[in-house]
């Protein structure tokens, strides 16, 4: 009989199932209690072999680094999933959220229907003084768990949050947002905006890199 599986443990810490808020704060003391130094803001754009010795050469956006081995650690998100929309290059537009208390007293759109979308909405909403709109595409979030859709539904029901289902951002203006909702388009006040649409595989960057990647495709 097969044994279930221990929960994943770091250092004395057991991990079942934890908020973002509570995984990021655990890793930036880990940061601080190993003195590991990692370089913010810093994107890989070329990884080649070292010329004339063994190893690799590493070039950035910032800086060229020489190194015997090269541990790639980028997940499968990639780079965020952008709405192509006019105004998206404004600084209030984010894709991920950081810190729900930094939105306080702010009208926020939170555009997506994934596990992420949801959660940043929720968090933001509980935050004072918060106004915050959910938009979606769909007309359900079927790919969201179930715990954060009941969330939803519980401060939606609370008056707490704002749900546009079959919603699309057209356009995106410093103090507002210009939004097509059911064939009808409007004008929504706001401050700020998370996107959670997804992201783009980072298959280009692996193949300039010389990894083959192959896509397989399960029996029905």
């Amino acid at each position: 009989m097969t044994q279930p599986a221990e929960l994943p443990i770091i250092g004395k810490t057991r991990f079942k199932e934890v908020q973002k808020e509570d995984l990021i704060d655990f890793w930036k003391n880990a940061e601080k209690k190993s003195g590991i130094k990692i370089n913010y803001s810093e994107r890989v754009d070329a990884i080649e072999p070292a010329a004339g010795k063994d190893g690799y050469t590493v070039t950035t956006n910032r800086a060229t680094y020489d190194t015997r081995a090269v541990l790639l650690a980028i997940g499968r998100r990639g780079s965020p999933r952008q709405l192509g929309v006019p105004g998206e290059e404004l600084p209030k537009v984010a894709y991920r959220l950081i810190d729900a208390e930094q939105y306080r007293n702010q009208h926020v759109l939170v555009v997506g229907g994934g596990d992420s979308a949801l959660e940043a909405a929720t968090s933001i909403a509980a935050e004072p003084g918060t106004t915050v709109t959910l938009s979606y595409r769909s007309g359900a979030f079927s790919r969201a768990k179930q715990k954060n859709r009941e969330k939803v539904e519980q401060m939606k029901s609370e008056g707490r949050l704002k749900v546009l289902f079959n919603s699309n951002v057209k356009e995106i203006r410093p103090d507002s947002v210009i939004i097509e909702l059911n064939d009808k388009v409007g004008r929504l006040r706001n401050d700020s905006i998370i996107v959670s649409a997804g992201g783009i595989l980072p298959t280009v960057f692996l193949q300039k890199i010389g990894i083959k990647v192959e896509t397989k495709w399960g029996d029905e």
